[in-house]
């Protein structure tokens, strides 16, 4: 089905466009607000329907040649589309609209959003599948490849768990990233190493996670399914001659149904078994299961708003909520008399200390414990009660306990940073009979995607 001149009227969160037909709302990928364009109807539900553009008759300012050749297929970098402006403007709406209409109020001062002053190969962290079912937008072609033309190393399919684009060139991370990843795949091929099977759940080569600093250290982590002693070590030894670069080498051995590998454990097979990143004059160790926001220099100013909006003299108890590994609470430490940084991830809860320790912060204090049991009166008749609370929750926002808590406490100020500001002003909603919204900035961490970190500053009334 497809319906002629229909005209683009926002975007949504997810970063498709919105337009409409007899009030039917459609969600169009690839479109820019103020476009004009025939769809072509892939799905209809019963609230709306989903399209394609078949044919764009006017287009928008703000429309942008997309620069990757994967661009549309991997399901990565989705606003390439879309000038850098563009997608400021779309962020900071995406923010205001979030507060206006789920929060229910409106900050005192919207502070506009920080541009990232790179907008290609600003990621620190990537991860690859290794697959035998490789995309190739044909069925027939699907059929008649043979085993190594059918091999890939790179991104899923969005929508397609079983199949993996393989990837040529990708502009996220430093172009030794590309390198690393085409170096291994020639490697696999040539020393007749199986790729992965999702469907069938073997396979020796499953993934390869990269990471990078800014001082151009690297650590790369190679997932096997199943431990074949000669063939890893045939690999990693191949590795290592080939790519002398590396900060760390190391390897995990995973042959469970899902690629998550926080709970097994990583082994060392050259160099060390961390690197660092410094932000301001502060260096970070990073192992291979680390969180660490993957924009390094994005990373550094989203801290340095925290620490502007928290205006701290030197005398305040803070509590630093879903720490991580404590980049926030040991970046604010010496602004402090004395920081509590609390999660729920133990690996997580040490990295954080070994980061102080390596700095030689000694106010700060770090806890493993679920937020919402362990953020209690106990816990603060232990520690103190805080002036000061910084929280920065996964993309569900905070949980009712945690924001229950915080109305008890009531602490001077309160910062919320995250990466979704649906649930953000959901939670400040519930927070808006003490607290008023002073002020917020959203900083741009992924250029190219609809995603964006926001800052909030809660001054108690």
């Amino acid at each position: 089905m497809i319906i002629e001149n229909v005209e683009i009227i926002d975007i949504a969160n997810d970063g498709n466009a919105i337009g409409k037909y007899n009030n039917i709302v459609i969600f169009i990928k690839n479109a820019v607000p103020g476009d004009v364009v025939d769809v072509k109807i892939l799905k209809k539900k019963k609230n709306f329907w989903e399209g394609t553009i078949e044919k764009i008759h006017k287009e928008n300012k703000l429309r942008s040649i997309p620069f990757c050749s994967h661009y549309g297929i991997c399901g990565g970098c989705k606003w390439q589309h879309m000038t850098y402006e563009g997608q400021l403007y779309f962020k900071q709406k995406q923010v205001k609209d979030a507060f206006k209409k789920i929060g229910g109020v409106l900050p005192q001062n919207i502070i506009p959003i920080l541009p990232s002053p790179i907008t290609k190969e600003y990621r620190n962290k990537l991860e690859f599948t290794f697959s035998t079912n490789k995309w190739t937008n044909n069925y027939e072609t699907d059929k008649t490849l043979n085993n190594n033309d059918n091999l890939a190393l790179g991104f899923h399919i969005a929508g397609m768990f079983n199949k993996i684009v393989d990837i040529e060139k990708c502009y996220l991370q430093n172009t030794f990233s590309n390198n690393i990843r085409l170096t291994i795949k020639n490697l696999a091929i040539k020393l007749g190493l199986s790729f992965y099977n999702i469907k069938e759940s073997k396979g020796l080569l499953r993934n390869i996670i990269i990471r990078n600093t800014l001082d151009d250290q690297w650590m790369l982590i190679v997932v096997f399914g199943y431990n074949d002693t000669q063939a890893i070590e045939l690999l990693l030894k191949n590795i290592k001659t080939s790519l002398p670069n590396l900060t760390s080498l190391m390897y995990v051995i995973n042959s469970k149904k899902n690629d998550s590998i926080t709970d097994l454990p990583v082994y060392l097979y050259y160099g060390k078994d961390y690197i660092t990143e410094t932000l301001e004059n502060l260096i970070f160790k990073i192992g291979p299961l680390s969180f660490f926001q993957t924009n390094s220099i994005q990373a550094a100013r989203l801290y340095s708003i925290v620490k502007n909006f928290a205006n701290l003299s030197g005398n305040e108890i803070v509590y630093d909520l879903y720490t991580g590994i404590g980049t926030i609470a040991n970046f604010i430490a010496s602004h402090t008399y004395k920081i509590i940084g609390i999660d729920n991830i133990e690996p997580a809860i040490k990295d954080a200390r070994e980061n102080s320790m390596f700095n030689k912060i000694k106010n700060t204090t770090f806890i493993t414990g679920d937020i919402a049991k362990i953020f209690n009166n106990e816990l603060i008749n232990t520690y103190g009660s805080p002036d000061v609370v910084i929280t920065d929750p996964p993309r569900s926002g905070m949980h009712p306990k945690v924001i229950e808590q915080l109305l008890k406490v009531q602490p001077t100020k309160i910062i919320y940073v995250s990466c979704n500001p649906a649930t953000q002003s959901r939670d400040i909603a519930m927070l808006k009979q003490i607290y008023s919204i002073n002020k917020t900035q959203a900083v741009d961490m992924f250029p190219h995607t609809s995603h964006v970190e926001n800052v909030a500053l809660l001054i108690k009334n």
